[in-house]
Formats: structure tokens, C-alpha cells, sequence
């Protein structure tokens, strides 16, 4: 149980990371052309200037359950790790 806790603490919040990261690197790379990055299509519009949009609004789904496997694989640790002193038992 330990290591799928471990698992699951760690790998979605990498993922959550990583696409945010990657987003990050398209919109610098838009925005160093001298373009302007549209969010809701997730592209370079090199002409008008776009809205920002948060990306947990974009992105609920990813972020809201990459939250929610983070906490679920944190409690699961918690068991994995939990050993009783043989006083505790009775």
C-alpha cells in the first residue's frame, strides 16, 4: 500500500507539472515572435491580443483530479506506513 500511495502522490502532480511547463514554453515561444498566445484554442494568433485564461479553468479535470489522486495516494502512504507497537494491541 505504501508504494502505491508513493505512486500516487507523486506521479500526477509530475504530469500537472509537465503540462504546464509545456504550456508555458508555447506561449514564450508565441509571445518571443512578438505573437500573442490565444488560450482557448491553445495557439499563436500573431495579429490581435487574447484574453489570459487561467489554466485550471482550462483544465479542470486535469488539475481538480490530479489534486484529488495527490491527496488520495498522501492517505494512502499514511497507512502504508502506519505500524502498531505491540503495546498498542491487545
Amino acid at each position: 500500500m505504501l508504494r502505491l500511495g508513493l505512486i500516487l502522490l507523486i506521479v500526477p502532480s509530475l504530469v500537472l507539472m509537465g503540462a504546464y511547463m509545456y504550456e508555458q514554453h508555447l506561449i514564450e515561444s508565441c509571445t518571443a515572435t512578438g505573437g500573442f498566445y490565444d488560450y482557448a484554442l491553445a495557439e499563436c494568433n500573431p495579429k490581435t491580443e487574447q484574453p489570459f485564461i487561467p489554466f485550471m479553468v482550462r483544465y479542470p479535470l486535469l488539475v481538480n483530479g490530479g489534486m484529488l489522486l495527490s491527496v488520495l495516494g498522501l492517505l494512502l502512504a499514511i497507512v502504508g506506513l502506519y505500524k502498531p507497537n505491540k503495546r498498542d494491541v491487545v
